[in-house]
Order: structure tokens, then sequence, then C-alpha cells
């Protein structure tokens, strides 16, 4: 009889393909097992297509839907990678083995308050993934992040056809404070010697049409596209423009070259592009005193100036095959 392994990361885009390289290593090396992964159902997408899942368990709004179906799973151990409360309460209903990672926000939270990202350990998230299965003789396998598209998605709109040459520029972001700003959104735009696709959600529709009417030049998919159909245009680009953002991390799943834009969180939160492409390059003012000014983001700019974005230089542009 197979054992049955749950991996529980509820959300949101990003810390979900993260756990990929987990879910992978799971299955390929764990004999006999099948693996579940518990997820809310608006980000269900991002999973259906992974072969390495056996079932995927979703639900709408609170975990406690879907109670019963997971108790008659019968699971033998569960792998915690969301680490909260309620999660917890989850794994005390299944009471079954489980193994949860370390989330260091006492370490976060002391970030913030100091300055000091000295404090924080030099390691990826998806390293301190790996430490919830290491007790199960599971190993990084160093592949990387997964994405599998499904091929009705790889297309646009209306038959629209890309460039053959350009770079994904990505307008929006969970926070204020880690999205790139109009004002340097059109910078890129001036500076860029290649074509720019923008993408975006319906909530970025507004900032990326007052950037297209200033360079029409470039094509604005924003608020038209599903995520794997975001995903497509990211895989097919020569280059991916992002702040801190989910669209980032599905960039590093296709090892695309990354150029990550850097607000108010900081790259060693542990966050930043995974087994990075050697050409990416990282975008941070890091001598500001108030940065990082949180472990999350804000709506606006705690200090009013928004200086760890509005100070970052793109005139490398100009030069950039």
């Amino acid at each position: 009889m197979a054992q049955k392994l749950l991996i529980l990361r509820f959300s949101s885009i990003g810390d979900i393909v993260l756990t990929t390289p987990v879910i992978r290593a799971c299955k390929e090396q764990l004999t006999n097992t099948e693996v579940h992964f518990v997820c809310k159902k608006v980000f269900r997408g991002i999973l259906e297509q992974n072969p390495y899942i056996t079932k995927l368990h979703t639900f709408e709004s609170d975990i406690k839907e879907i109670y019963p179906e997971l108790k008659q799973e019968g699971f033998d151990v569960v792998i915690d990678l969301h680490n909260n409360l309620r999660s917890f309460r989850l794994k005390n209903y299944l009471k079954v083995k489980s193994y949860s990672f370390r989330k260091l926000n006492v370490l976060k939270l002391a970030t913030v308050l100091t300055k000091r990202v000295s404090l924080l350990p030099q390691q990826h998230i998806v390293e301190r993934y790996f430490e919830a299965v290491r007790e199960l003789g599971v190993q990084n396998d160093g592949k990387g992040l997964d994405y599998f598209i499904p091929e009705n998605q790889q297309l646009l709109p209306d038959n629209r056809v890309l460039p053959d040459s350009y770079m994904a520029l990505v307008i929006g972001g969970s926070y204020y404070t880690k999205k790139i700003p109009l004002n340097k959104l059109k910078e890129i735009c001036r500076l860029s010697k290649h074509p720019l696709v923008f993408l975006g959600g319906k909530e970025d529709v507004e900032c990326a049409s007052q950037l297209h009417k200033a360079f029409p030049q470039h094509i604005n998919l924003c608020g038209l596209l599903s995520l794997h159909q975001s995903a497509f245009v990211i895989r097919e680009a020569a280059w991916v423009i992002s702040s801190d953002t989910g669209l980032m991390h599905i960039a590093s799943a296709f090892n695309k070259k990354i150029i990550s834009v850097w607000g108010n969180t900081v790259p060693e939160f542990g966050m930043g592009p995974y087994l990075p492409n050697r050409e990416n390059k990282i975008l941070e003012i890091k001598t500001l005193s108030c940065r990082p000014c949180s472990k999350l983001g804000y709506h606006k700019c705690p200090k009013g100036h928004f200086k760890c974005m509005n100070e970052i230089d793109f005139a490398f542009l100009k030069n950039l095959d």
C-alpha cells in the first residue's frame, strides 16, 4: 500500500511556485508514495498540470471546508510549508506525524527594526522548505523550480503575435512599496532598446494604460491574460523585468534572464530569484537607512519619498543586449 504524503502551502503565487522542487523531490525520491497538496482554490491552476502531484485538494476561504476530505485520505505524514495557525489546526485535526519549515518571522522583524540584514541566514526559502523533508531522506536535486503551462494556454488572445525578441515588464505587485512606480516604468520604456510587453492583472490596467499611452510602441497585455498565458509570455521573453512578485518566481522556473527590482523588501529575506541565471541583475538601493521597512509591504511609503524605488538607475538598459 502506498504511503500518503500531504504538503501544505495555501497561498500565494510565488510561495506555491517555490514549493515545486520539494514536490518533485518527494515524488521522485520516496518509493511508492502519493504526493498530495493543499492550497486555496484560486491558486489551483499553478499546480493542476504538475505531474508530480497525485491529488490536489483546494478550499475557497476556510481550510475547515475540506477537513473531512483530508481525514478520509488517511495520510501518513504532513509537510507544512505554510506554518501558520490554520496549518497548525489542520495538523492537530489529522493527528499524524508532521514536519514544518522555519518561517524566520522573529529574525525578519528584527531585521526590519534594526535594518541589519546580516541577522538573516544566507539561505533561500527553498532550502528551508527542504529542511522540512530532510528526516524523510529527501534531498534537493538542484533542478530548480517547476511551472507547467497547459498546451491550450500557450497562445495569446485574438491571435496576437509577440515580437521575435522582447522584454517582459511586470507592472504589478502585492503591495505598493513592492511595485515599480509609474515614473520608473516610464524610464524603463524610454531606455529599453528592446520591445517591451507589459504584464499584470486587472488591478494594473490603469497604470499600464497610462504607460502605453506615453509609449505606444510597446505592447500592453495587462488584464488580458490568464496566469498561464502570462507565464507563456515570460517563457518566450529574452529578459524579464520584475519587482518581488510571483511572476518573478515563474521566470526563475524557466531560468530566464531576470532584472529583479527591490523596494521595501530585500533578497536576504530568502525570496530572490532561485538558482539564478548567471546574467541576472538585482537592482536595489542598499545604502538607505529606512530599508527594509517591512517583511511584506505597505500601501504607501512610510517616509513619503519612496527612495528605495525612485533612486534605482536603469541607465544600463540602453546597452543591454
